[in-house]
């Protein structure tokens, strides 16, 4: 059922410890700029701009810099072969991104202009890897990695999947390794409008201190975001280094003083700092690219492992049960007016297709995904079902049917078409999570229990069956069970809670 995505703005940074013999030719940088992107409402104000600046201090630096603008996936893949045929052991590999980003299977994605994003696997498809870049730049044999990740804007992709989590994730990094988010894991924040990011304000302002070390100058940067965004931007940042490096060495070899920044204002228990906005209520998932697993086989590996052909038994359909700890469900009227859904520019590109061929079922598909994404439940279920008039064994159509039934509280017509969607293809991972939703919406817990072990089977790191189960397991009487799995989904992705809150479960 969830899939997870988040948008994200890498600046990726390898860096190797500064010594007196360290070349300038031993530092290497790629930067990017990505702003027009064609499915946002309009191009991105700081990226380019962002960009340029980093480029040039960087090349002031030492550094040999290359930088791309608006680059597409096949740009992308280029500049980044480029930069990994040039590290040599020891070197230092820099690479800055800003733009679009989302995470997908707890690892976070850099998006180029033309990715084409409407399912989790379109994610892996198009874009890159910031574990991948970092593990590769670590094999060619960069000393230190960094990445600083100006990312967290909310992107035009997430939304077209039934649930998703906002902002980036937890990178997992080899050693030598400092990484730096633009905002704390899974928030997001607006885009200013303004020339620059106040991220790469702050990180201009502290690199351009001499021989202060990398830590340190990231450090200050993020005291410096906070302080000025007054706490509602909290960067976040991890390392491993092991040795030292200052992006600009004292010229004598030995620290200047250095003037700490100013300390924090501190929080008055009346007036504390405003929390980052909370994601809105999760859409409806696409097909995902996560394999499907038997009921009865051992957990694979997580995406993105092949995907194993296994069989999931499907538990007999429970009879109708009010539910328990249940809040009430979105109605079929919910959502934007349809005045207000119309100019949205997706939904008019998808509206021009569809009447051009009223027998478009991409399109009515991908329209249905829109209008669930946005609450409008009745307009999606009615492009499903032209979707399924079309092609009856359509199974995305008909899981992505059943979670929209069971958000709007039609669960014996949501089990119908997740049983349907089951039969014909037995290990569809979505398919259990939703029919899982809809067992536990249901009050059959024990049923629920079964749907999202074997969705776990499937993918143990789908947060929506761990957390379903959480709940069932503690309906069914196992509170510490169930405590541990909902502790766990928390820890993953925070929105877990609001997320079943909109689906009407508490």
């Amino acid at each position: 059922m969830k899939i997870r995505f988040l948008f994200l703005l890498p600046l990726l940074v390898s860096l190797v410890p500064v010594a007196p013999s360290l070349a300038a030719g031993d530092r290497y940088a790629l930067v990017i700029g990505n702003a027009k992107y064609p499915d946002a409402d309009a191009p991105l104000k700081e990226p380019l701009n962002d960009a340029r600046d980093v480029a040039d201090e960087l090349k002031r630096d030492g550094f040999s810099v290359e930088i791309g603008e608006n680059l597409t996936g096949d740009g992308m893949r280029r500049a980044f072969d480029k930069l990994y045929g040039k590290i040599k052991p020891g070197s230092v590999a820099l690479v800055f991104f800003s733009g679009f980003g989302i995470q997908s299977a707890r690892q976070s994605y850099m998006l180029p202009i033309d990715a084409q994003i409407w399912t989790e696997s379109d994610v892996r498809r198009d874009g890159f890897s910031l574990e991948t870049v970092l593990g590769e730049l670590n094999t060619r044999g960069a000393g230190v990695k960094i990445a600083l990740v100006d990312a967290s804007r909310r992107n035009p992709f997430e939304r077209r999947f039934r649930s998703f989590s906002a902002g980036l994730t937890p990178v997992i990094a080899p050693n030598g390794t400092l990484v730096m988010y633009s905002a704390a894991l899974a928030s997001v924040v607006s885009d200013a409008g303004g020339e620059h990011s106040l991220f790469v304000q702050e990180l201009l302002k502290e690199i351009r201190v001499p021989d202060l070390m990398a830590e340190e100058t990231l450090n200050r940067t993020k005291m410096g975001v906070t302080r000025a965004s007054r706490g509602e931007q909290v960067p976040w940042i991890s390392s491993s280094l092991a040795e030292d490096f200052s992006f600009i060495p004292s010229a004598g070899g030995s620290r200047p003083p250095v003037t700490a920044p100013p300390p924090l204002p501190p929080v008055v228990a009346n007036n504390p700092p405003p929390a980052p906005p909370a994601p809105p209520p999760p859409p409806k998932p696409a097909d995902t690219a996560v394999a499907p697993a038997p009921a009865a086989a051992p957990a694979p590996a997580p995406a993105p492992s092949p995907k194993p052909q296994v069989e999931a038994a499907l538990p007999p359909p429970p009879p109708p049960v009010k539910p328990a700890e249940t809040t009430p469900a979105p109605s079929m009227d919910s959502g934007p007016s349809a005045a207000v859904l119309a100019e949205d520019p997706t939904i008019k590109g998808l509206t021009a297709k569809i009447a051009a061929n009223p027998d478009d079922v991409n399109a009515l598909y991908r329209r249905g995904q829109v209008y669930a994404s946005k609450g409008a439940y009745s307009l999606a279920i009615k492009d499903f079902d032209e979707t399924l008039r079309i092609n009856s064994k359509d199974v995305e159509a008909l899981n992505n049917r059943c979670w929209t039934r069971t958000v709007v509280g039609d669960l014996q017509g949501a089990l119908k078409d997740c049983n349907e969607a089951l039969r014909l293809r037995p290990n569809f991972v979505d398919a259990l999570d939703s029919r899982g939703l809809v067992n536990l919406k249901s009050g059959a817990v024990k049923n629920a229990i079964a749907d999202f072990d074997a969705a776990l089977r499937i993918n143990p790191r789908l947060t929506s069956s761990l957390y379903g189960r959480g709940i069932a397991k503690q309906r069914n009487g196992s509170a510490q069970e169930g405590a541990l799995d909902i502790a766990n989904a928390k820890a993953m992705d925070p929105n877990i809670v609001q997320e079943f809150a909109s689906y009407g479960v508490r």
